[in-house]
């Protein structure tokens, strides 16, 4: 391997070692100060701030001969590298974690992840300048033909890390939006994934060699170009700049047109006043599952990251007889991608224009308080935070009561089912009935038996107070919404309190 000079190599000041993980004992810790609890910096060694600590369990396992020998001819061999900015270890621990779930997802074997401990990123290689050269030993040691890094890469800090590594670099980012196209399956689900990889790509061109920057106008004799070799002087990172550019525009005019089609399904239900109930939260919180529990929809369940892009809406009735919906959406992440969420806002207005918000959380995950925390930073990017909201911590059968009990304490009204086993289902769903708006026009009717149409209406859009089938026809007292009060007004036969 040919060795490269950096400036950043240089200035280095002390040569340190990766940190492995059976060398975290007490012994060490007591040498070097180190304490996992503590969120601060103060009283970490340079070593200790600047080294790559591995992370244990982090290999993907494999132990099926068969699936062995297939992932080692189609899978990537991935090694994950993290920067602990703040918070605990367990935190940055957890944040690999889950880049270790999406980076299989995306169909990887994940060899290795390590973090490095700094007070933030390298602003030219991520981790520490002069760990890179570590870290490139780490990769050839592995066989790793590609690095992913836990946070969005900036294009300098991406061409850097490529340029010493020696191997393909992928940003948290870059992975989700792959994860996405794989599972994007309907016309507006592919476009929108299109969309968000191309705005990220744009500011991510770069040039191997100079056949991307070579430029053939003006005076170009000198160069080799000549006659015939002379052109309008745009060089072939802008001509890609221009085609991306078109590109986005199309998709955004296709968007546009689909958006139509969403917009009069919604006003449809609204001119009906068919209340809605959105289903979001963390990816793999289990809301198909639920959704299907509920409403047996029968959508896809798939034990992965982003299972569905693409919103399935499913009406249902309440105990009375009254209809609803059931949106189910999106699944968000830690540190979405904001290209991802401009593009998916079409789809995710169907929660910020409902009427109910199901917020669901994974109740097995490590840390669930910050996936909340997580969806709702989303929640508020897309206007959604004044739903009227219920936490529903999923995967009670396995999740650890001393885990739940902080959400359960600080979330008023959060409630524990499982859609694997049943349990707690019909408490939720009493829950989101009382919580459904209501009709706020109260009427008396008599109708005659040639207009069942209405009864029935009353029925699947109204409250029914009370019914008596009479002589005449259909005595009701019902609650109703304004536009089926005036269709009622003929047969109104008293004023309801």
């Amino acid at each position: 391997m040919t060795t490269h000079s950096n400036a950043y190599e240089e200035t280095e000041d002390v040569d340190l070692d990766l940190i492995q993980d059976d060398a975290l004992d007490d012994e060490e810790t007591s040498s070097t100060g180190y304490d996992r609890e503590s969120p601060g910096l103060e009283g970490l060694e340079l070593e200790e701030r600047q080294a790559l600590r591995r992370v244990v369990g982090m290999s993907t396992e494999l132990t099926d001969i068969s699936e062995v020998e297939y992932r080692k001819l189609l899978l990537e061999r991935v090694l994950l590298v993290g920067v602990w900015t703040e918070g605990s270890a367990e935190d940055a621990e957890n944040s690999l974690a889950e880049l270790k779930l999406l980076a299989e997802t995306a169909g990887s074997e994940v060899l290795d992840g390590v973090i490095q401990r700094r007070k933030k990123p390298d602003p030219a290689t991520f981790i520490g300048s002069g760990k890179v050269a570590d870290l490139r030993n780490l990769v050839a040691s592995l066989g790793a033909d590609t690095v992913i890094a836990d946070g969005e890469l900036a294009p300098a800090q991406l061409r850097n890390l490529e340029d010493r590594l020696k191997v393909k670099v992928v940003d948290r980012t870059a992975l989700i939006l792959d994860i996405f196209a794989q599972h994007a399956k309907s016309k507006e689900g592919k476009a929108q994934v299109e969309l968000a990889q191309l705005q990220y790509m744009k500011q991510r061109l770069r040039g191997w060699g100079g056949n991307l920057s070579r430029q053939a106008g003006g005076r170009v004799g000198a160069a080799g170009g000549g006659i015939g070799g002379r052109g309008p002087g745009e060089t072939k990172i802008e001509t890609d700049r221009r085609r991306i550019n078109t590109k986005i525009s199309k998709l955004r005019r296709e968007l546009k047109d689909m958006k139509g089609t969403r917009v009069t399904l919604r006003q449809e239900r609204r001119r009906h006043s068919v209340p809605s109930v959105a289903i979001a939260g963390y990816t793999n919180a289990g809301k198909s599952s639920l959704l299907n529990a509920i409403t047996g929809a029968g959508v896809l369940v798939e034990n992965a990251l982003f299972a569905t892009l693409d919103p399935t809406t499913r009406r249902t009735t309440t105990s009375d007889g009254r209809v609803y919906t059931f949106t189910d959406t999106v699944g968000f992440v830690r540190h979405l991608p904001h290209d991802i969420v401009e593009a998916f806002r079409s789809t995710l207005e169907e929660v910020a224009d409902a009427d109910l918000l199901l917020h669901v959380v994974d109740g097995s995950h490590p840390d669930p308080m910050a996936q909340i925390q997580a969806v709702r930073e989303v929640l508020g990017e897309i206007g959604a935070v004044d739903v009227p909201e219920i936490i529903v911590i999923n995967k009670g059968d396995v999740a650890d009561p001393m885990a739940l009990a902080p959400i359960l304490h600080r979330e008023t009204g959060a409630i524990v089912v499982s859609a694997r086993t049943g349990e707690g289902i019909d408490k939720l769903k009493a829950q989101v009935e009382a919580a459904l708006p209501q009709p706020d026009v109260a009427v008396e009717a008599l109708l005659p038996y040639d207009r069942g149409d209405l009864v029935s209406r009353v029925h699947s859009e109204g409250s029914v107070d009370s019914l008596e089938h009479t002589g005449d026809g259909t005595r009701l007292t019902a609650r109703v919404h304004p536009q089926l009060a005036g269709e009622l007004a003929p047969y109104q036969v008293a004023a309801a309190n």
